[in-house]
């Protein structure tokens, strides 16, 4: 079971590369005007979502390790806003600001997985 928690730890880190890649490949046109978020955004920000709801299943269910359901709550959270900005924006464009709200989002996700402990 270690090696399934294993691969979907490492599929996390990958739609986290995706999410954060796709941001900053068109943070120099959203600077400039009105920006639908890639698909490679939502794709990354969906990986990010299905993986970490299973890496808390196994931890929790198969593994019986404890986990920060605060933290994970939190987590939870963002990412989700994260993706509903994501989801607005690909329906119309979205302003600097959220565009670059999106980012700071993924962000904050990363900073809260390494620094709450």
């Amino acid at each position: 079971m270690e090696f399934v928690r294993l691969l979907f730890l490492f599929f996390h880190f990958v739609g986290l590369a995706v999410l954060i890649g796709g941001f900053l490949a068109q943070l120099p046109a959203a600077r400039s005007a009105p920006t639908r978020p890639s698909t490679a955004m939502l794709h990354g920000a969906l990986t990010q979502l299905v993986t970490g709801i299973a890496l808390v299943g196994i931890n929790q269910g198969a593994l019986d390790k404890e986990v920060d359901n605060f933290k994970i709550s939190v987590k939870l959270g963002v990412v989700l806003i994260a993706l509903a900005l994501i989801l607005i924006g690909r329906r119309r464009p979205v302003d600097t600001p959220v565009f670059m709200a999106i980012g700071a989002l993924a962000l904050v996700n990363v900073g809260v997985a390494v620094f709450w402990t």
